[in-house]
C-alpha cells in the first residue's frame, strides 16, 4: 500500500471538518457509481474483472511482436499513451538494455519529430499498435496514414494485416472499421473507462507486455489497490485523506500542485499525472493546475521560485524507499573536485540526503507544504498499485469539488478552431 506523509504545519492546521460531513456521500456516489460521469466508472474493479483468457491474449500478441519484429510503433495521444510511456519508462528506464524498440508517435503535430521518428523506424522491421477510440483524432490518424504508408511502400498491402495491432471501440469508429476490413488483430477499449484511466486496460497492457514487462504483476498491484483504496474512512485510506488534503490546500490558497520525483526515468508519471488531475478537476473555474519537476535536476532551474517566490504552490513528491540500480562514488588520490568525503557512498543515498535536506529547506525555511507518497520499491507490483492510488484519489476530488471527473468538453474547442482553419469538410 501507498503510504503518505505531511511535513508541513500548513496541511497539520487544515480543517478537516468538511471533509466529515461530506466523505460518506463521496464514497458512496463512487461505490454505487451514482455521481456525475458515472458511465465512466468501469475502472474501479475492470484488473479484478479482466478474463485470464484477454490477459493471455494480450501476452501472446506481445510475444508474437517481440519474436517476428525490431520495434514497436505506439500510435496515440494523451491517455492512448501517456499510461504505457510512463510505465515503461519508470519500470525500464530511459536507456533499456532490451534491444527490442518502443517509439512513440501521434502525441503530437510537430513535423520535425514525427519525421525523425520514422527516419528511426525506417531501417527496421516493426509493428504499429493503433490506439483509438475513432480512428479520426487528428494527430495518430496522421501518424498512423504515414507509417502504414511506410510499411506499404516497403513490404506491401498483405504486410500491414499482420504488423498493425488495433485498439479501439468494440463496435463502432473508423478505426474499427478499418480493422474489421483489413483483418487487423482487435483489442477492446472499454466503454466505461476514459482515455487517462485506460492504462489498467489494453490501452496500456499490450505496449508494456511488448517492452517485457509483467502485466499480470502489475495488475496484481491495481487489484490489491482495488480493496486498499475503497475504504470509507478517510482517515486510514491514504487516497481519499490525501485527495482530501489537496482539495483543502487549493481552498487555503494554493492552487498550484508540483508533482516532484527524483528520478528522470518517472519524468512521465508527471505527464501521467497532469493529464489525470488537469484533464479530470480543471472545469467550471475549479481544480489545482498540476505541474511537474525532477529534482536534483530542476532545483538548479525551479529550486529558487519554489524556495522563495509566490506562495501558490505545494508539492507531492513520489518517493521509493529504494532504487532500481545503484552504484558507488569511487576515490580519487588529487581529490581536485573535493569529493573524497562522498568516496564509498552509494548515489542512491547521496540522492536521499538530497531529498531530505530539500524537503526540509522547503517546507521549514520556504513555507512550502508537501506530501511525500511513498513506497517499497519502483516494480511492477508497485507501479500498478500507485497508478491506481492516484486514480481513486482523482474521483474523490473531483466530486468534493463538485465537477464530473470523467469528461473533458473544453478539450473539443481547440479541435473544433483547428478544423475550421484547415478547412475539415462540414465543420464551420
Amino acid at each position: 500500500m501507498v503510504k503518505v506523509q505531511n511535513y508541513s504545519k500548513i496541511i497539520k492546521k487544515l480543517d478537516f471538518s468538511e471533509i466529515e460531513k461530506r466523505n460518506e456521500e463521496i464514497c458512496s456516489t463512487i461505490d454505487n457509481r451514482s455521481g456525475a460521469g458515472n458511465d465512466f466508472l468501469g475502472w474501479l474493479d475492470y484488473a479484478s474483472k479482466l478474463p485470464q483468457g484477454e490477459i493471455e491474449r494480450i501476452k501472446k500478441t506481445a510475444q508474437r511482436i517481440r519474436k517476428n519484429y525490431k520495434a514497436l510503433a505506439v500510435v496515440g495521444i494523451g491517455g492512448s499513451y501517456l499510461g504505457a510511456r510512463a510505465a515503461i519508462e519508470a519500470l525500464n528506464g530511459l536507456y533499456p538494455s532490451d534491444k527490442f524498440k518502443i517509439v512513440f508517435l501521434g502525441d503530437t503535430l510537430s513535423s520535425t519529430y514525427t519525421a525523425q521518428a520514422l527516419k528511426f523506424l525506417k531501417g527496421k522491421k516493426f509493428a504499429i499498435n493503433v490506439i483509438s477510440k475513432s480512428g479520426t483524432t487528428t494527430e495518430p490518424a496522421v501518424a498512423f496514414r504515414l507509417l502504414k504508408e511506410m510499411l506499404e511502400k516497403k513490404y506491401g498491402h498483405e504486410y500491414l494485416k499482420e504488423a498493425i495491432v488495433a485498439t479501439t471501440d468494440r463496435a463502432r469508429g473508423a478505426l474499427k472499421a478499418e480493422a474489421d476490413a483489413e483483418g487487423y488483430e482487435q483489442f477492446v477499449i472499454p466503454d466505461d473507462v476514459g482515455g487517462r484511466y485506460s492504462v489498467i486496460t489494453p490501452v496500456g497492457l499490450l505496449p508494456m507486455a511488448c517492452a517485457g514487462i509483467d502485466i499480470e504483476k502489475f495488475l496484481a498491484g491495481v487489484k490489491d489497490g482495488e480493496k486498499e483504496y475503497s475504504n470509507h474512512n478517510w482517515k486510514e485510506n491514504p487516497a481519499y485523506k490525501y485527495a482530501a488534503t489537496r482539495y483543502l490546500l487549493n481552498k487555503q490558497g494554493y492552487p498550484v500542485e508540483m508533482f516532484v520525483t527524483y528520478e528522470p526515468h518517472f519524468a512521465m508519471i508527471g505527464e501521467w499525472l497532469k493529464q489525470l488531475f488537469g484533464e479530470s478537476e480543471g472545469k467550471d473555474g475549479k481544480g489545482l493546475l498540476p505541474a511537474s519537476v525532477t529534482f536534483t535536476t530542476d532545483l538548479h532551474s525551479m529550486g529558487q521560485f519554489i524556495q522563495q517566490g509566490s506562495k501558490v504552490l505545494f508539492e507531492t513528491i513520489i518517493m521509493p524507499s529504494s532504487a532500481q540500480k545503484d552504484l558507488k562514488v569511487g576515490n580519487d588520490d588529487k581529490n581536485l573536485d573535493g569529493l573524497n568525503y562522498l568516496a564509498g557512498k552509494k548515489l542512491s543515498y547521496i540522492n536521499k540526503k538530497a531529498f531530505e535536506g530539500t524537503l526540509d529547506a522547503h517546507v521549514n525555511s520556504g513555507n512550502v507544504p508537501a506530501n511525500v507518497v511513498s513506497f517499497k520499491k519502483m516494480d511492477e507490483y508497485n507501479l500498478g498499485n500507485l497508478m491506481y492510488f492516484f486514480m481513486r484519489t482523482c474521483a474523490y476530488t473531483g466530486y468534493l469539488l463538485e465537477v464530473n471527473p470523467f469528461n473533458q468538453p473544453g478539450v473539443e474547442i481547440y479541435k473544433h478552431n483547428m478544423f475550421v482553419l484547415l478547412g475539415k469538410p462540414g465543420v464551420k
